[in-house]
């Protein structure tokens, strides 16, 4: 896989910099929510301050507003930003999507980005696969480097499409079959089991477009209807009542899917087994969860369910790898080119 040069190798020493980090994190009454984006962009930050960088601009987007939006102003993240790494070399941007030339990759904002700075770093992996402004046009007009969570991203990545340990287990979760469909594909070709969950598991019950087998759930936590408290029975999945819902995979599956994942030597997991955000059709996501943060295995976990269930449960540290980017983490694993990588000189 070709690797971007990076940010180790850049002459900082007194130098402006320009860092695209991936600053799009959740916010709650006007207060971060998740920090895990924030601090997975501090290494690089440390790392080109420590070599003596005079100053460091960090842009980023937030949400997806029309405009400028007061509800996603970056203040928040830039307040705990400063308290992570007080430094007062750093200066954090406004929201880069106040901007409409920033999803255009216009050339002017491009420019006005760039403006007075003498590098460009992209850190932001989650968004290197948008052509927007702050991920391909300033790398065109200033000489660009991969920062280190970018590096690390492609790296990790980059070892499932390659020669891995076998058994290899696909674990993928989440609502649609299409948004995972390029990954399925081009992974679950290489993978020894493929692991369905989801309401996913059900579009592929009824008709797979995929040229393998997939393991779907036996048995499921059967909703009235779709809703926190709903009535609930354990069913298997062809015992489903007429008008109920599947929102979680069923005690039986969660210990087939753990068995199996215990087995495993390399692991790749995305997508939560059921409605994660209502504790009562969580179980099947924890269920996995432990089953890989226990496996002796190379495991790499991507998507905001996913990395949060395993930060609740304590795991977090016991995955090799847990991906930041959602969408640019799928097209990488589907075989595209990302066009916030593809525009940094190689290494």
């Amino acid at each position: 896989m070709r690797l971007p040069r990076s940010v180790r190798t850049a002459e900082v020493e007194g130098k402006r910099l320009l860092v695209r980090s991936d600053l799009n994190v959740p916010l709650d009454d006007g207060r971060v929510a998740d920090d895990l984006r924030i601090r997975a962009s501090l290494p690089t930050l440390e790392s080109v301050l420590e070599r003596g960088a005079a100053a460091v601009r960090v842009c980023s987007h937030l949400g997806r507003p029309k405009g400028p939006d007061p509800a996603f102003s970056i203040a928040p993240v830039a307040e705990r930003m400063r308290a992570l790494l007080p430094d007062e070399r750093i200066e954090i941007l406004e929201n880069t999507r106040f901007d409409p030339g920033e999803t255009q990759n216009d050339l002017a904002f491009a420019r006005e980005l760039a403006d007075e700075n003498d590098l460009f770093v992209q850190d932001a992996f989650g968004s290197v696969h948008r052509t927007h402004a702050s991920t391909v046009g300033v790398a065109r007009l200033l000489p660009a480097y991969a920062g280190l969570l970018l590096e690390r991203e492609v790296t990790e990545l980059g070892k499932l499409l390659g020669e891995v340990e076998r058994p290899f287990v696909l674990v993928s979760g989440g609502a649609k079959v299409e948004d995972k469909l390029g990954v399925l594909r081009n992974l679950g070709g290489r993978a020894d089991t493929v692991l369905v969950g989801g309401k996913m598991a059900e579009q592929l019950r009824t008709e797979n477009p995929l040229p393998f087998d997939v393991v779907l759930p036996s048995d499921v936590v059967a909703a009235e209807e779709f809703a926190a408290d709903a009535e609930t029975h354990i069913v298997a999945y062809d015992d489903l009542p007429s008008g109920w819902l599947g929102l979680d995979i069923g005690p039986e599956t969660r210990q087939a899917f753990a068995t199996l994942i215990a087995t495993a030597g390399t692991i790749f997991w995305n997508g939560p087994m059921g409605v994660y955000e209502w504790p009562r059709f969580a179980e099947g996501t924890k269920a996995v969860a432990q089953a890989v943060g226990n496996a002796d295995a190379f495991s790499v976990v991507g998507g905001a369910d996913s990395a949060r269930a395993l930060r609740e449960l304590g795991l977090e540290a016991q995955v090799s790898w847990l991906s930041t980017g959602g969408g640019a983490a799928l097209e990488l694993l589907e075989g595209k080119e990302l066009p916030g990588v593809a525009v940094i000189p190689s290494c």
